[in-house]
């Protein structure tokens, strides 16, 4: 059930004020915001709206009585098939033109400004075709900024498109043959006020490269404003369409519809399909099966303007607020700033830029990152291979020591994490204790097992078989390569194999003989 307040009434009872507090409270604890806008947001800023007294259908219905029955017919796709209603078309925009280019932006406009710099507003709707948002910051979906660039048809960038113009913008016009827009000119406002659409100048162009080339020339369209019409399908419907799919996946808690009377069909489709979503925010059950209790601020459907919604929308709109868009904007604001002062806040520093000119405040911006930040690695640079901790050569005065990443759990190693000097304490004890046992060893006992030896004497205890001091061999003993014996007694490289060695053993003879008696 749709509980209407009248913004009037708000110094009269206790529970309008009460009631309109609370939703100035909502507004502020939300954070997924959608806004449909319409007509009415623009009334104080000098532009009429549609189907009040005083607005459009009224006005052209006044000055071309004989021309259109009524004032939605000059807004339909039918007039184009008629020579003088196509005319008074073409005249009336410009008029529309001028005005609109002369109003500036009203606070409600600047309120759906504040929503997106609060990172409330998830995006912004409007059947506006003045362009308005734009002024304030709010990229529009007309925009050619918003659209991709290339030679197929171009589409919207999602995150680019913060206000939706569901009926177009005034401020371009489309060909009606090849579809090319471009930006409105003075020139072409000229055209339109005498009751003639201009030439599409693309058309123009490939129709006399095809003349020059010696080929038939091309049928030349004729350009028209950029909007969308009644009964006329709109040229980014799809985009719109998949824009709308997205921002209803992101779960908003509050929809806010101002300044529209909801009578165009597709609208009406938009709207319900946004309420459905955030009438079931915070519903729905926990992991552990209980069920959510709904908070009291969140899922509320907002409807600001001056007349009544109809009874379809009972049990879609919460809340009417009959009044001003913009006296409603200004109340929030009031309201939002003393509940929750915290919310404008803003931290700023001094930032000296000249003597003469003294100090200025500006705000400070500062990112802040979760966790440690990971060390930057460089894929091209490998590790050394290690180094012989036994021979030391001298480095090369041409070769740069190479810069080799660390690793994230370990000290930072400059050179690599073979290097003596950087490994870790282990590591060094243990080469110290090898390189102090090479020191210790006696190299020269080592020349006795790679000696030659011969005939050695007999020991005092006259055993058989006796291995006396080894003594070279003059005559009968070969003697050793070079690369075996030497004096400094070398270690031997790994990689060469063992050299035999030859031992002389002598076995005396017995000096007992036995014989048969």
């Amino acid at each position: 059930m749709t509980i209407s307040l009248p913004l009037d009434a708000v110094s009269g009872e206790s529970s309008t004020r009460r009631a309109l507090s609370d939703i100035s409270l909502a507004v502020a604890k939300s954070k997924k915001i959608i806004v449909v806008t319409g007509a009415g947001i623009s009334c104080s800023c000098g532009i009429p709206d549609f189907r009040s007294s005083d607005g459009l259908y009224s006005l052209v219905k006044q000055r071309y009585p004989d021309i259109v029955l009524k004032g939605r017919d000059l807004f339909d796709a039918s007039l184009f098939r008629n020579s003088a209603s196509t005319s008074v078309f073409y005249t009336f925009i410009s008029q529309l033109k001028r005005s609109i280019d002369a109003a500036t932006p009203a606070p409600t406009h600047r309120f759906i400004q504040t929503l997106d710099a609060k990172h409330k507003l998830v995006r912004s709707y409007t059947q506006n075709i003045d362009g308005l948002e734009e002024r304030i910051g709010l990229r529009g979906s007309s925009s050619q900024q918003a659209k991709t660039n290339g030679k197929k048809k171009s589409k919207l960038k999602v995150k680019e498109v913060r206000n939706v113009q569901l009926h177009g913008d005034i401020h371009r016009v489309r060909c009606t043959l090849c579809s090319a827009e471009m930006p409105c000119t003075e020139e072409h406002l000229h055209s339109f006020e005498n009751g003639k659409a201009p030439n599409c100048p693309e058309c123009t162009s490939r129709s006399e490269a095809r003349v020059a080339r010696s080929a038939r020339a091309l049928k030349i369209g004729t350009l028209r404003p950029a909007i969308v019409l009644y009964d006329e399908p709109h040229p980014l419907g799809d985009d719109i369409g998949t824009i709308q799919t997205i921002d209803i996946a992101r779960k908003p808690d509050m929809l806010i519809i101002m300044g529209t009377s909801l009578k165009v069909h597709g609208l009406k489709k938009l709207v319900k399909d946004f309420a459905k979503v955030v009438h079931a925010t915070g519903t729905g059950t926990t992991p552990s099966g209980t069920p959510k209790v709904q908070k009291s601020w969140q899922g509320k459907v907002i409807f600001v303007n001056k007349t009544p919604p109809g009874s379809e929308w009972s049990d879609i709109i919460d809340c009417h607020v009959a009044g001003e868009t913009d006296a409603w904007v200004d109340k929030v604001l009031e309201d939002w700033k003393k509940m929750r002062p915290s919310d404008w806040e803003i931290q700023q520093t001094l930032d000296h830029t000249d003597e003469s000119n003294g100090f200025k405040a500006v705000k400070e911006i500062t990112t802040k990152t979760k966790g440690k930040a990971a060390p930057k690695w460089n894929m091209n640079v490998e590790n050394v291979p290690p180094e012989d901790p036994f021979f030391s050569q001298p480095a090369s005065p041409s070769k740069k020591p190479v810069s080799v990443p660390s690793s994230p759990t370990k000290r930072r190693q400059s050179v690599s994490h073979y290097s003596d000097s950087e490994s870790s304490p282990r590591k060094r004890r243990d080469i110290a204790r090898i390189a102090d046992g090479m020191d210790r060893l006696d190299m020269s006992d080592r020349c006795k097992l790679f000696a030659d030896a011969t005939n050695a004497p007999k020991n005092a205890g006259g055993d058989d078989f006796l291995m006396g001091e080894l003594q070279p061999s003059k005559a009968k003993v070969r003697r050793a390569s070079a690369s075996v014996v030497s004096r400094e007694c070398k270690p031997r490289p790994r990689n060469v194999a063992k050299s035999k060695v030859e031992m002389w053993v002598e076995i005396p003879k017995k000096l007992s003989i036995h014989s048969r008696l």
